[in-house]
This record gives structure tokens, sequence and C-alpha cells, in this order.
């Protein structure tokens, strides 16, 4: 048994990383998701979705670009902590500077180098789990991932209070919030020094061309490409939930929509963690990701075949939170089967292609199964994503 499997990192640790990577997830979310359409809007008017696809899809590629570079730079430096600081630095710097910005073409350039900025942040935050956190604890560092998405949510809830802030006051807010929940980490986690988790040649021997190896390059396909199935289908939910649902119940306001999604966030919350201090428990690392991706296949069948609001609401629900539970395991598991520590960086910005290719595929997809099936067409082919994503999970090298 090697020093990485008998010793455990720090709780100090793991709690002040699982708010880092949070803070991460509140550096885009707010900004995305609610301060980018309403600055679009002010700016152009009508003309507001045009601009907003223009400078999300050229945001989206600087980011999938973005991470690989920083997750390469940072492999090649040797250190992570530097370029932490130094996207955290600039991110904060370039998302401050929307504020100066009135012409829409500068915008979206902006948009592209703050993409870039965030993902000098977000790139070796990522690898930095994966130096410091041992095999034995991955379930529970995924469990405590599923924190990201929340607390992402909520700031965005927060930042927009009523009152609370004007336009250029909620980016101060924003730049604030990522850098009290980032710098915790990099000032008071002192983790502790696992050289095993640095150590090509160990690594390496299990690496080969052996299916069964949980390092070998069938594992790490099937991981990569499970996630994109699951993320291709929650891409497809966060973009036409609220039409699907007004498709189902007319009288269904956005603001039912989002308690509902307020409280798949809750629950998936306390999941992950039992799901994921459960697997290392019992040694078992990726069996709640087949498990969860049952549970998607299932709430998106439910979907499908809803014809009542309430059968739709728990079709959601279910999905939902099986969803959210599969993508934060998968992101602490994912580091146990990266086969060499030397690429960590650089290998995890591929495996985050499978969280931006999906706004690519999805509208297409939508646009050729809805006009002709309907919403329960496009869920009944989600449905097959997400149980295809189960079959390659469940084909991963023992003990599951």
């Amino acid at each position: 048994m090697t020093q990485a499997q008998q010793q455990k990192q720090a709780n100090r640790f793991l709690l002040l990383y699982a708010l880092a990577a949070a803070g991460g997830a509140i550096s885009y979310t707010p900004f995305i998701t609610l301060l980018l359409p309403v600055r679009i809007t002010a700016m152009v008017g009508s003309g507001d979705i045009e601009w907003l696809a223009y400078a999300t899809f050229f945001g989206a590629l600087a980011s999938s670009g973005g991470n690989i570079l920083f997750g390469w730079l940072s492999d090649k430096s040797g250190v992570r902590t530097p370029w932490i600081v130094a996207g955290l630095v600039l991110s904060s710097l370039l998302l401050l500077s929307f504020s100066l910005v009135d012409d829409i073409r500068l915008l979206v350039l902006v948009m592209i180098v703050w993409q870039l900025a965030v993902n000098m942040m977000l790139a070796p935050l990522t690898a930095w789990a994966g130096d410091c956190v041992p095999d034995v604890q991955k379930g529970t560092l995924g469990g405590l991932l599923s924190l990201s998405p929340a607390l992402g949510a909520l700031s965005a809830a927060f930042v927009t209070l009523p009152g609370l802030a004007g336009p250029d006051g909620r980016l101060w807010l924003v730049a604030g919030l990522v850098a009290a929940f980032v710098l915790p980490a990099l000032l008071y986690g002192r983790p502790r020094p696992f050289p095993d988790l640095m150590d090509d040649t160990g690594m390496s021997r299990d690496a080969g061309h052996d299916e069964r190896s949980a390092t070998s390059p069938f594992t790490v396909a099937r991981m990569w490409l499970a996630r994109l199935l699951i993320q291709i289908s929650e891409a497809a939910l966060f973009a036409y939930l609220y039409f699907w649902f007004r498709t189902v119940d007319p009288v269904m306001t956005d603001a039912r929509v989002a308690q509902i999604f307020s409280v798949i966030l809750v629950v998936s919350v306390p999941v992950a963690l039992t799901a994921g201090r459960w697997a290392d428990r019992v040694n078992r690392p990726f069996l709640p990701l087949p498990v969860a991706a049952v549970g998607a296949a299932v709430g998106l069948l439910l979907m499908a075949l809803s014809d009542t609001l309430l059968s739709a609401m728990i079709g959601y629900v279910v999905f939902g939170v099986s969803a959210s539970v599969f993508l934060a395991i998968h992101g602490g598991q994912t580091l146990r089967v990266l086969p060499r520590p030397s690429n960590r960086g650089r290998d995890l910005g591929l495996f985050n292609l499978t969280n931006t290719t999906p706004s690519l595929v999805m509208p297409w997809l939508t646009l050729a199964l809805v006009p002709v099936f309907g919403f329960s067409g496009l869920f009944f082919a989600l449905t097959i994503c997400a149980a295809l994503a189960a079959l390659l999970l469940l084909t991963l090298p023992r003990p599951l």
C-alpha cells in the first residue's frame, strides 16, 4: 500500500478547497447567467439575444482553450498556486472592467479575455486537488464539490437582491465573493504533501493498454464520454426547462421553476456527500456513478412520459438530483483515472471540454427533435444518452 493510500489529507484542506472550488463557480455563474444578459440588453436592446449568443459562444471557445492551456502551463511550471492567484487577480480586474465597456463588440472581446483569465484560475485550482487528495478521499472530495453549483446559484440570487447594489456594484460584489472563497485555501489550506500523487513512475506502470487498469486509456475514454453524455442532457434541460414546463402547464411561472431548481441544489449536496463518503469507506469508488446515471435516465423517462405538472416536477427532481450527484462524484474520481501527474492540468482541461461542448451540441439536437417529436422526443433521446453513460461506467475496472 502506498503512502497516498495509507494517509489522508487534512479535513481543513478538504473543506477550504471545497470553498475555493465554489469560489470558482461564483466567478462565472452570476455574471454569465444574469449580469451579462442584463448588460447586453441595456446596450443593444432588441438585438440582445443575438449578441448574447455571440458572447457566450466565443466565451465558451476561450474557456475551453484557456482551461487546457493554463492547466498545461501549471504542469510545466510545477506550481499551481501562483497561477491561481494570477487568474484570480486578472479575472477580477477584467470583470470590473465591464462597467467601462460601452461598445458591444468590445464587450465580446473583453468577454473572451475574461474567460481566459477565469480559466487561468480554474485549471490549476482543479489540478491542485489531484496533487493533494489521495484516492481514499476522492469520493469525499467529489461530494464536497457538489457545493460549487449550489453556492454559484446562491451567489447569483444574492448579488441581484433588490436594493443591494446597482449594475456596476454587482460586479464588485461578485469579485469580492470570489476572493473571499478562494483565498482562504491558498493562505490557510497548508495541504500535507503526498509524493506518490506526483510520481509519474508509479502511475505509468498501471497506465498501459490493459483495460483492467484504473488509469488505462479505455477507462479514461469511458469516463470522458459518460460525463459528456450526462452534460448534454443537463445542458438541454438548463436551456429549455422553462419552455417545457409551460407546455405541460401554461400557468407555470419562472419563479416556480427557480424554486424547483433550488430544491434540487439543496437536496443534491447531502446526497453527494453521503455517496462519496460511502464510496471511500467501502472502496467502491466508481459505483455511485452508474447508479446516478441510471437515476438520471429514470428522471428523463418520467419527464418524457409526463402529462401533468406533478409528474413533470417529480421527473425533473429525480433527474436533477441524480445528474448533480453524478457530476460532483465524477469530478473527484476523474483525478483517480488520469495516467500521468505531470500532465494532470492539461488532461483535466481535456475533460473540461465535456462542460463546454454540450453548449455547441445541444441547440442542434433540440432543433432536430422538438419541432418534429415535441419535448417528449428530446427527453427520450436524452434518456438514451444517460443510459449509455451508465453502461459505459458499468464496464469500468473492478472494484466499482
